[in-house]
């Protein structure tokens, strides 16, 4: 039998409890890793946990807080002895609205959850990832590169992740640790589902949805995954610094 993509990997993973996140966990599960599911919603992350096809915990972890943040990587090794990889997930999508419509507290909420937390599961796993020449992998999206219209906050810190995504990965080259971030256009989970609720015409959504991608619909968050477990393993070890489209070509060309 072939070896899997994630054989033996111990992975990090927050933002586990649904949506892409909750994917990208059964994928690396598939693929033979040991998956470490981070949520704020401890329920959502166990119900995750209980479907993996290989071993995996699942620690509540406020991703906003060092004090909690330090926590889960200190359950995860006391259990499983390393980190392998992490992947920061975790994420809000909402207000959509335009910048001066975003309140101060919707502001720092984002910016906490999207990209601080970059920031602090990297400070608390840096020494394992440096002894085990580790793999993290961000969540970013096509609205980080290429903008939208409604949801200035979220953009920022989209742009944020992906501009941080390139800078660890020279910063952390020479210690052998790879850095990259994958970038969905529409995908269908409950995150999107909120976002679709909040536009001026729910109703064409869908429609809008499905014309965006030239490969003609919008998917489910399993293409992401497939992606993600590509890029976490050996088989792209060469690869760092990647801002990866999984978009179904939304960015390309004049289209009608």
């Amino acid at each position: 039998m072939d070896k899997r993509l994630l054989q033996d990997k111990v992975i990090f993973l927050t933002g586990g409890g649904d949506g892409i996140g909750h994917e990208c966990a059964l994928e690396y599960a598939r693929e033979g890793a040991t998956v470490v599911i981070a949520d704020v919603n401890e329920e959502a992350a166990e119900q995750t946990a209980s479907q993996l096809a290989t071993k995996g915990m699942a620690v509540r972890c406020d991703v906003t807080e060092a004090a909690s943040v330090e926590a889960a990587v200190r359950a995860t090794l006391a259990r499983y002895g390393c980190i392998n990889a992490v992947h920061n997930n975790a994420g809000l999508a909402s207000p959509s609205v335009p910048l001066e419509k975003t309140s101060r507290e919707e502001w720092d909420r984002l910016m906490a959850v999207n990209v601080t937390s970059v920031y602090l599961t990297t400070r608390y796993t840096m020494f394992m990832l440096k002894a085990h020449r580790g793999v993290i992998l961000n969540t970013a999206s096509m609205a980080g590169v290429i903008g939208q219209s409604n949801h200035a906050a979220y953009v920022a810190t989209k742009g944020a992740i992906i501009g941080l995504t390139k800078a660890m990965a020279l910063d952390y080259a020479p210690l052998g640790i790879r850095v990259n971030a994958i970038c969905p256009a529409g995908v269908w989970t409950p995150m999107l589902r909120t976002w679709a609720n909040e536009q001026p015409d729910p109703a064409s959504i869908e429609e809008y949805l499905r014309r965006i991608h030239p490969l003609g619909y919008c998917p489910q968050a399993d293409v992401v995954a497939s992606a993600a477990a590509f890029l976490l393993s050996d088989r792209a070890r060469f690869i760092t610094g990647c801002i990866l489209p999984v978009s179904g070509g939304a960015e390309l060309g004049y289209r009608l």
